[in-house]
C-alpha cells in the first residue's frame, strides 16, 4: 500500500479525478473523504493503483 492516514490523494474513480484525503489507511481497508460533502469511501487497498499522493514539497 503506497498511502497513509493523512495524505491528500488524487485518484480516478468511475471514470472521474477526484481529489481525497486519507482518514485511516490499514491493510484490510482506506477510508477516504472526497472533500465534496459526501459521505466517506471506504475502498480496499489493492484498489488504489495509479493514485497521485499530494506532495508539498514539490509544489
Amino acid at each position: 500500500m503506497n498511502v497513509a492516514t493523512g495524505d491528500v490523494i488524487e485518484m480516478e474513480m468511475n471514470g472521474e479525478v477526484i481529489s481525497a484525503m486519507v482518514l485511516l489507511a490499514t491493510p484490510e481497508a482506506v477510508i477516504l473523504d472526497p472533500c465534496d460533502g459526501k459521505t466517506p469511501i471506504v475502498i480496499r487497498p489493492e484498489f488504489l493503483t495509479g493514485v497521485r499522493i499530494y506532495d508539498p514539497m514539490a509544489a
